[in-house]
């Protein structure tokens, strides 16, 4: 149990646990399994492999802000929406990471050099699906003029009020009031999750990790849940491809608490693990660690037999329930249907 809590302190801090990728809870197979026992068809591909541009996509999205408050816009090209305006986004591209893609994207699309400063909300359709809406800052170029439009865009410019625009979507429009205000919590130094960007682990699955808290009635004092399947670790679990991340956690809730779930709440994002390993060596996947908090006192709680409570220390735990306020994780939405490109 020793590690547990260094591990937690890793994931607070936006970085990667230090836990063998096959430390795995709930894997496609046992998901299946699982389903079976219920007399249901199974549905999850055990052999699954999450490969850019066949199995998997994972789209970024850029919201830049100036010192005027103005966003930075896009006016798209292609031919299904030409003319109309969006955030600079697009598909990652094999052997890319999120970080450079969200470069190679700002620069396509508004001729401006830019950097990531902090993932803002990650968004997912089905499994598969993902889009990682990053903060960031220009650092050079020259914004795009309308006499060099080109496939990627016909210009860019700073905007203030998106409703001067025809928008291609008005997805974005939510994306950008949390952008402002998340800025506006900054500027303030006011509370906020500190500056989260994809740390440099592949993985060759897409994991769902959860840090799940209670706390004990007689004391008060702060637990997390840890699996005791093989070593001790954080639950963790493969996310199935074909399901929205709602299911897959409930289903993992389930499988660790039983069909009587506790009142819970999940609270947003706490790291994302993720990089490309260059071919032949294919490694498309990611891990998600999502912040988790149980109502009920944990004395109320019933477990599966492989999991027990760990009791952290009262630093962690202020900590830890710091982290449950507004701004304090990076929001996790869960999407019916996703964009071909962003």
């Amino acid at each position: 149990m020793e590690n547990i809590e260094k591990n937690v302190v890793l994931l607070l801090n936006g970085r990667d646990a230090e836990e063998p990728q096959d430390f795995c809870d709930f894997t496609l197979e046992d998901q299946n399994e699982a389903a079976i026992s219920k007399g249901l068809a199974p549905s999850a591909p055990p052999d699954f492999v999450p490969i850019l541009k066949q199995s998997v996509c994972y789209v970024v999205m850029a919201v830049i802000i100036n010192e005027k408050n103005e966003i930075l816009m896009m006016q798209e090209a292609k031919s299904s929406c030409a003319g109309q305006w969006y955030l600079p986004a697009g598909r990652v591209e094999p052997n890319e990471s999120i970080m450079d893609a969200f470069k190679r994207e700002v620069l396509e699309e508004t001729g401006l050099t830019a950097e990531a400063a902090t993932l803002l909300m990650v968004e997912s359709a089905a499994g598969s699906w993902y889009r990682f809406v990053l903060a960031g800052n220009v650092t050079g170029g020259s914004i795009k003029l309308p006499s060099q439009a080109d496939s990627e865009s016909l210009q860019a410019k700073w905007v203030h009020n998106l409703s001067d625009l025809s928008l291609r979507a008005g997805d974005i429009l939510s994306i950008v009031e949390h952008a402002r205000s998340f800025k506006t919590q900054q500027e303030s130094q006011q509370a906020f999750h500190p500056s989260l960007l994809p740390t440099p682990r592949s993985y060759t699955k897409l994991f769902l990790r959860l840090i799940i808290c209670a706390r004990r009635k007689t004391n008060n004092r702060v637990h997390i849940l840890v699996s005791e399947k093989t070593a001790a670790h954080l639950p963790i679990c493969e996310i199935h491809p074909g399901r929205s991340l709602h299911a897959i956690l409930k289903k993992f809730m389930t499988e660790m608490f039983g069909a009587d779930l506790p009142s819970h709440r999940p609270h947003g994002v706490l790291a994302l693990g993720h990089n490309y390993q260059p071919r032949p060596k294919i490694s498309d996947g990611l891990c998600l660690t999502l912040l988790v908090s149980v109502r009920l006192p944990l004395e109320e709680v019933g477990l599966i037999d492989k999991y027990s409570w760990f009791q952290v220390s009262l630093e962690v735990a202020g900590i830890l329930l710091s982290r449950m306020g507004k701004f304090r994780t990076v929001p996790l939405n869960v999407v019916r249907t996703s964009e071909s490109d962003a």
